[in-house]
């Protein structure tokens, strides 16, 4: 299936867009400041707090819509194969005609730069089969890359992997599965210094090796 937006031409300056659950307490309250420091240090065009994924994609829609976008970041929670905003999961089924999601997420799609990125920094969003099969779809359907990881995230930030369209997942399922199967997970780790392919919240871009 093609994707909605054009990987061909000349890369320009498009924005660089961060998004993170405002409803989530103290953790929202993390973000928060993270995203002031990311701002400081010019890794970031715009960061908005969203208590839902419709407000979410609303909000990356509407900015500064006549240009084009390098890279979305999301923070919040997730589990394999989505991200979530408290109940409200964006998952492969978000893709599908008829989604409240989807149209949204073509528009924005048709915004991104060539080699355009879409980074779930969520816990264990990437991880089992689920992971997998999340990280292929949006990939395709959107027609950027996505990263993610596989574990459970917090400073450290371990499992970091990278999709690009057409390709295939070429990390481990199992990969940060505490407890369960990569079909049917049941708990994942915490990230460690030790876990593989490890960077640390305060790292703003993605490391050329994911």
């Amino acid at each position: 299936m093609p994707g909605w937006c054009k990987l061909d031409g000349v890369p320009s300056s498009g924005l660089r867009l961060l998004v993170y659950d405002k409803s989530a307490g103290g953790l929202s309250l993390a973000w928060a400041a993270g995203a002031k420091l990311y701002r400081v240090r010019g890794l970031l065009d715009s960061a908005r707090g969203a208590a839902s994924w419709g407000e979410a994609l609303e909000l990356l829609e509407s900015t500064e819509p006549e240009r084009g976008v390098a890279e979305i970041q999301f923070w919040g929670h997730g589990k394999w194969g989505d991200a979530r905003f408290g109940a409200e999961t964006l998952d492969s089924g978000s893709l599908l005609r008829g989604h409240p999601h989807a149209a949204r997420l073509e528009r924005l799609a048709k915004r991104f730069e060539p080699d355009a990125l879409f980074w779930f920094r969520s816990c264990e969003t990437l991880g089992a089969r689920a992971g997998q099969a999340f990280a292929r779809a949006f990939a395709d359907r959107l027609g950027c890359r996505v990263a993610g990881h596989t574990y459970v995230i917090a400073a450290l930030q371990s499992g970091l992997h990278a999709l690009r369209p057409g390709a295939e997942p070429d990390w481990d399922p199992s990969e940060g599965l505490l407890e369960g199967t990569p079909e049917r997970p049941l708990r994942a780790q915490m990230s460690s210094a030790r876990a593989p392919r490890t960077i640390t919240c305060f790292e703003g871009n993605l490391p050329s090796w994911a």
